[in-house]
């Protein structure tokens, strides 16, 4: 048993690690692109249409003869900076309203579970498009609407971890030496539900890329000439045959961030039942 025990701990140090160094490669490159590209990603070139990759063009370039690399690049930055605002949101919020009906209980987690539920009934990016339809199409609408509607996951996940330690003996402790209900939600119980808050935060960045994927790809999110991965795709959906190259280096790029991530959550997965087997 302590050989297995030791076996998932390695294999889950080797998936933090490994996705540490996938997801800070593209964290690079994204910064990078924020700042600089090889060539202006608007930029139409006549004379070099659909040019496959080479050292001139890494990841060749589309029927305008833009380069698709410099246009992943400023991709990449749009969808992650969308992917991180509705985390960013959704992961606040929802741990708030989830800290508050986990250790309070009563009328108040029953009404915001309800509401809960009602909510998770309908499928996210459903709900996301009908709020995108009525609130406008754009970067900031997108990242708002994807924040609220992701409230809801994050909430459920935080109520279960905080609920969970409402009767453990240090919040009993720290309840008779006279602490007050704030601190012990945020000083004594959040860093104790960091191991299941910080895999949930990772999942749901993943769940925003492809959120923000799928509407880009609709057309939904962002306006030309700005670059998204998934508006990316969407052009190159028509030229899979001529330059397959198109549809492979943006799609990638969404392939490798989500896989970054996620093996940074799954080195971040929760030991505590490995340890009791």
């Amino acid at each position: 048993m302590k050989t297995l025990q030791k076996a998932v701990r390695a294999h889950r140090n080797a998936c933090f690690i490994a996705g540490c160094i996938i997801t800070g490669v593209l964290l690079a490159l994204i910064l990078l692109g924020a700042v600089w590209t090889p060539y202006d990603p608007t930029a139409m070139r006549g004379s070099e249409t659909l040019l496959p990759p080479s050292f001139t063009h890494l990841f060749g370039t589309d029927n305008f003869g833009r380069d698709i690399f410099s246009r992943v690049l400023k991709g990449a930055g749009f969808t992650a900076l969308v992917a991180g605002g509705t985390v960013a949101i959704g992961g606040l919020f929802g741990t708030l309203i989830g800290a508050l009906t986990g250790y309070f209980g009563g009328a108040v987690d029953e009404a915001l579970m309800r509401l809960n539920d009602t909510i998770t009934a309908f499928p996210s990016i459903l709900l996301a498009l009908v709020c995108v339809a009525v609130f406008g199409s754009g970067k900031y609408q997108v990242l708002l609407v994807l924040g609220i509607v992701f409230i809801p996951s994050f909430a459920r996940v935080s109520r279960t971890a905080f609920a969970a330690l409402r009767d453990a003996n240090f919040v009993q402790s720290a309840r008779l030496m006279g602490a007050g209900s704030a601190r012990i939600l945020f000083v004594h119980m959040l860093p104790n539900t960091l191991h299941i808050l910080l895999p949930a935060l990772t999942i749901g960045f993943n769940n925003a890329v492809l959120a923000e994927a799928s509407m880009s790809f609709l057309g939904l999110c962002g306006q030309p000439p700005e670059a998204s991965l998934g508006a990316l795709l969407s052009e190159a959906q028509g030229m899979f045959v001529t330059a397959p190259w198109y549809a492979l280096c943006s799609g990638g790029m969404i392939v490798a961030l989500i896989f970054g991530v996620g093996l940074i959550g799954e080195g971040l997965q929760d030991g505590r039942g490995d340890r009791n087997a």
